[in-house]
C-alpha cells in the first residue's frame, strides 16, 4: 500500500520508511549508482540504489523509461552538491531497499517531459503517454479545479444543476449539426446540440428561475486552435434579470475564477459597443493588452483620383482605415512583404503603407509606392490625423468594410505578438449592442447570435429596418479571445414570430421546427436570458496553453479525427442496413 506520493517529499519527511509507487521518469547509472526519477501525479523524486541491496541493485540495473515501480525505502537529505533548488523535492532523496517491477515498458515514442519534440499528431496518437508529462496532468487538474470552483459559486448563488437531452433535433445556431440516425423511426434523425438553448429556456419557462450546467456541445464547423468538434460550456440561464444583472453574476464568476487559480485580478470590465469595437479594433473580440487603434480616414480622400482609395472612400458599405505603428522603423522591406501576404488571408488585396523617415523634411522625408498617387495636402491632413511621428509605419485598409476590418484588426493582433507591444498581461471587456442581424449574400438575413436572442427595438421597428435593429446580446472578451456569449432572450410568442419572418421563415416551417416553442411562449414565459462560457477556452487562457487541445484530455484534431482510436471510422454493413442507410460511392469510383 502506498504510504507516500512521489512528489510530496520533503524535508519534514527525512527518516521515514516509505512505499511509493510510480514510473521512471529517469534513469542514471553513476559509478555503480543508479539513481531512478520516479514519477506519480504529485511530481517526481530521485530514488538511489546502491550494490548493499543487491538483488534491488540489479532489478534496478533492468528498469528503463516508463516502468511502472513499487518502491520501498528510506527519506534521506540530499548531499549540498545535489540539492535541486528547481524540484519541489530537491533537498531529498530515497534511499531504495526493496524494487518490485510491476510492469515493463516498450520505449516511448517521444520523451515524456517538457523538453519534448514530438509533433502533435504523435502526441494525440499516443495521447494516454502525452498525458503522463507533468505539464499536461497539471492543465487537466486546473481544469477539475475550475469546474468544481464553478459548481460552488453558482450553487451558492441559487443556481440548480438540470442535465438537457444530448439526442435533441437539429437547430439553426449558426454551424452544421452532427446527426445520429434513428433506428425506431427510419429516416429521421436526432442531432448532438450545439448548446442546450432551447432546453435551458423551456427551463425557466418552468419556472426553475436559475439554472446552469457544465454542458457537453457538438458543433461540425471547421476547426481552428480554439474549437473543437465537441466542447464544453458553463451553461447558465435566469429569470427576471436584466442584462447587467446577468452579466454582473458571470463577471463575478470569471474574477473569482483567475483570482483563485492564477492569483489575477482583472478588475472591473468595461463595456465596449460592437460599432465602436469594429471601428477602434475592427473586431468583435478586441485585444486590449495594447493600445494600437484604426483610424479612419475615408473623409479625407474622398476626392482624390486615386480609385483603389477614393472607391471605398464613397462607398457607404466600404471603409478606409489607417493603422499607425510606433518605430516602424522595426520594419524591414521583408517584414512589410510578409504581412501583406498574412492579410491576403483575410481578403486584401494588399498592404498600401507610408514609412515616416523625417517629418520636418515634408513629403521628401516620407517613403512609400503611393505617395505620388496622393496629393500632398491630403498626406499631410493624414498625418495629422494619426498623429504621425518620426520613424513611424502607416498601414492602410481600403475595401468593403468587413475585409478591412477582419486584415486590419488581424494584422493589429499580429503586430502586437511579433513585436511584443503589450501594456499588461490580462485584459478582460464587455462587448454590447450588437446587430441583431446580419445581411446575406442573395439579400436576406441570418442572426448574428441565435434566432431567440431579443431585440432592443420593438418587433414592429425590428422588421421594418432589420439592418439597423440592435440586439440585447452581451459577449466577454479576454486578451482577444471570445470567452462567453449570451444575451436576453425572447419571450412573447409574436416578437419570436417576427423574428422568423425577417429570417424567411414561413409559418409552416417554423411551425415543424419550433412549434414546440412557440406554444410554450404562449404559456406564461417569463423574460429571461443567460450565458454561455466556453470552458475550454477558459482553461486554456488560464494555464497558458496555445490551444484548447492541450486542456481536453482527448481532443481531435483540426480535420476532427481521433488519432488515438482512429475514429470516425467504417460501420458494419448490416448495422446500416437496420438503420436504413445506403453509402453513396465516392464520385471518383
Amino acid at each position: 500500500m502506498r504510504s507516500h506520493y512521489c512528489g510530496l517529499l520533503r524535508d519534514s519527511d527525512i527518516g521515514q520508511d516509505v512505499d511509493l509507487f510510480g514510473w521512471v521518469h529517469r534513469r542514471r547509472d553513476h559509478g555503480g549508482v543508479i539513481f531512478l526519477d520516479v514519477r506519480d501525479h504529485e511530481g517526481i523524486i530521485q530514488v538511489v540504489f546502491d550494490p548493499d541491496t543487491e538483488e534491488s541493485f540489479e532489478l534496478a540495473d533492468q528498469v528503463r523509461n516508463e516502468y511502472v515501480l513499487h518502491i520501498k525505502g528510506k527519506v534521506r537529505a540530499r548531499d549540498d552538491e545535489s540539492v535541486n533548488p528547481k524540484m519541489p523535492t530537491g533537498q531529498v532523496e530515497v534511499l531504495g531497499k526493496e524494487l518490485i517491477i510491476l510492469n515493463a515498458a516498450d520505449t516511448p515514442p517521444f520523451q515524456l517531459d517538457e523538453y519534448s519534440s514530438a509533433g502533435e499528431d504523435v502526441r494525440l496518437r499516443y495521447r494516454y503517454l502525452d498525458l503522463r508529462r507533468p505539464e499536461m496532468q497539471e492543465k487537466l487538474r486546473v481544469r477539475s479545479q475550475v469546474a468544481h470552483e464553478v459548481r460552488r459559486f453558482l450553487e451558492a448563488n441559487d443556481f440548480v444543476d438540470i442535465e438537457t437531452p444530448i439526442l435533441t433535433r437539429a437547430t439553426p445556431e449558426g454551424a452544421r449539426d452532427y446527426l445520429v440516425p434513428s433506428r425506431t423511426q427510419p429516416g429521421n434523425f436526432f442531432a448532438l446540440p450545439q448548446s442546450p438553448q432551447l432546453f435551458k429556456q423551456l427551463l425557466m419557462m418552468s419556472g426553475f428561475d436559475r439554472y446552469y450546467q457544465i454542458a457537453r456541445c457538438f458543433r461540425d464547423e471547421d476547426l481552428r486552435a480554439d474549437r473543437q468538434p465537441e466542447f464544453t460550456q458553463i451553461d447558465i440561464e435566469t429569470s427576471f434579470l436584466s442584462e447587467q444583472e446577468i452579466m454582473d453574476i458571470s463577471e463575478q464568476l470569471i474574477r473569482q475564477l483567475f483570482q483563485s487559480t492564477i492569483d489575477v485580478d482583472l478588475g472591473e470590465l468595461p463595456l465596449i459597443s460592437y460599432a465602436d469595437a469594429m471601428q477602434k479594433y475592427g473586431s468583435d473580440r478586441p485585444d486590449l493588452r495594447f493600445d494600437l487603434p484604426l483610424v479612419d480616414i475615408a473623409d479625407l480622400l474622398t476626392d482624390v483620383e486615386f480609385k483603389v482609395f477614393s472607391g471605398p472612400a464613397n462607398d457607404p458599405g466600404s471603409r478606409v482605415a489607417a493603422l499607425k505603428l510606433e518605430r516602424g522603423d522595426r520594419l524591414s522591406r521583408k517584414n512589410i512583404d510578409d504581412y501583406t501576404k498574412y492579410v491576403s488571408i483575410y481578403g486584401a488585396r494588399g498592404l498600401a503603407y507610408i514609412r515616416v523617415n523625417d517629418l520636418s523634411k515634408g513629403i521628401e522625408g516620407l517613403q512609400s509606392p503611393i505617395l505620388k498617387f496622393l496629393p500632398d495636402e491630403v498626406v499631410s491632413a493624414i498625418l495629422d490625423r494619426v498623429d504621425a511621428k518620426d520613424n513611424d509605419i502607416i498601414f492602410f485598409g481600403a475595401d468593403r468594410a468587413s475585409v478591412v476590418n477582419d486584415a486590419l484588426g488581424a494584422l493589429r493582433s499580429k503586430l502586437a505578438e511579433d513585436l511584443d507591444l503589450y501594456e499588461r498581461d490580462w485584459a478582460a471587456c464587455w462587448v454590447t449592442d450588437f446587430p441583431m442581424f446580419d445581411s446575406t449574400d442573395d439579400g436576406g438575413w441570418t442572426a448574428i447570435h441565435h434566432p431567440f436572442t431579443a431585440p432592443s427595438c420593438d418587433a414592429a421597428s425590428m422588421e421594418a429596418d432589420p439592418g439597423q435593429a440592435l440586439s440585447r446580446a452581451y459577449d466577454i472578451v479576454i486578451n482577444g479571445h471570445e470567452v462567453g456569449g449570451g444575451s436576453i432572450r425572447i419571450h412573447e410568442s409574436e416578437v419570436q414570430k417576427a423574428v422568423f419572418r425577417v429570417l424567411k421563415l414561413s409559418d409552416n416551417e417554423a411551425a415543424m421546427k419550433f412549434g414546440f416553442l412557440l406554444d410554450a411562449l404562449k404559456f406564461g414565459a417569463p423574460p429571461h436570458g443567460g450565458i454561455a462560457i466556453g470552458l475550454d477556452r477558459l482553461i486554456m487562457l488560464l494555464t497558458g496553453a496555445t490551444a484548447i487541445r492541450d486542456v481536453i484530455a482527448f481532443p481531435k484534431t483540426q480535420t476532427a479525427t481521433c488519432l488515438l482510436t482512429d475514429a470516425p471510422g467504417t460501420v458494419d454493413p448490416d448495422q446500416l442496413h437496420e438503420l436504413g442507410i445506403i453509402l453513396r460511392k465516392p464520385e471518383t469510383e
